[in-house]
């Protein structure tokens, strides 16, 4: 009786060990899916914001921007490189290989580096080479948290706009 008493706690218990693994499986599945949502609903809100506020941004088309663009991918809200076309109070537009003009906000807490030097706002020229990391905001602009200048592309490097890249339902096949 004692043994049947015995089997039966060790198959529940195994059971239980089983059960708890399978919750615990599915709980990093889930929070795995849900870090992923949200990742994305940031780039989507970001190029959402960008195509609603161009026009305000950029005194570009007042129905938005993404008309023109419909089947391009979404823009990367948390950076972008490009060259500074305008510096303004505050601010830079960049123009990216792209050909995309993006507004970057810098704030006191922005980070400016060249190589290993820290400069300052004032030091920045239109036609330098950036990268910019920082955090999109609702009107489709990037907040800056760092800066870095690069040296401009030797002559034999390309900056401009990529080549065209096709994705398996655009491409046509004669017969």
């Amino acid at each position: 009786m004692t043994n049947d008493m015995d089997k039966k706690k060790s198959i529940f218990a195994n059971n239980l060990n089983i059960l708890i693994i399978l919750l615990g499986a599915l709980l990093i599945v889930l929070i795995s899916f849900k870090g992923g949502l949200m990742v994305g609903m940031r780039k989507a809100d970001f190029s959402c914001g960008w195509g609603d506020n161009y026009h305000r941004n950029f005194g570009g088309p007042k129905g938005g921007f993404f008309r023109q663009f419909g089947n391009q991918e979404m823009m990367e809200a948390d950076g972008t490189f490009g060259q500074i076309l305008q510096i303004d109070a505050g601010k830079l537009i960049i123009q990216g290989p792209d050909e995309m003009e993006k507004i970057i906000l810098i704030t006191d807490q922005t980070v400016i580096k060249r190589f290993v030097e820290t400069i300052k706002y004032s030091d920045l020229k239109i036609d330098d080479y950036v990268v910019i990391i920082g955090e999109p905001n609702r009107a489709g602009q990037i907040e800056a948290k760092l800066i870095r200048v690069l040296p401009p592309p030797g002559p034999d490097q390309k900056f401009g706009p990529p080549p065209p890249q096709h994705r398996p339902f655009d491409i046509k096949f004669k017969r």
